[in-house]
């Protein structure tokens, strides 16, 4: 068994911003070693989320309308009143939804993704930040 972590920086803007990290993912697999194992994908940060779409415009769109009335902005949020300057409450709540880490199978150190599925952050928080991420692939 291989255990191999490689980090991932990235700067993001904000208000639901998905950034696709499919070819860095992809990369971090075919150079790491094993031929066949999992790759599991972490952020590490509670107002961003790692997940799996189809990553065109319309889904783009659709996705922040989706994330805008589940769980909106709002002053009323209790992160929001009890931390003064905080506005962010929503990112948090839409960062547990979602969760921080997704795990993908690969063969031939390649990813086994569906002809569709690409690997995306997206970044709930209400301002630009870099955010990291620990890409660690497990395999033989």
């Amino acid at each position: 068994m291989v255990v191999k972590m490689v980090p991932l920086r990235i700067g993001m803007a904000g208000g639901t911003q998905i950034e696709n990290i499919t070819k860095q993912v992809s990369s971090a697999v075919a150079e790491a070693g094993p031929v066949v194992g999992i790759v599991t994908v972490f952020v590490k940060h509670t107002t961003a989320s790692v997940m799996i779409i189809e990553d065109e415009p319309g889904i783009r769109a659709d996705t922040k309308v989706f994330w805008d009335r589940i769980v909106p902005a709002d002053p009323r949020w209790q992160h929001n009143t009890m931390n003064p300057g905080e506005d962010n409450g929503h990112s948090h709540l839409r960062g547990q939804l979602q969760g921080p880490s997704v795990t993908i199978p690969f063969a031939d150190r390649t990813l086994l993704l569906g002809t569709w599925q690409q690997i995306v952050v997206v970044d709930f928080d209400t301002r630009a930040r870099n955010r990291e991420l620990v890409v660690q692939i497990m395999g033989e």
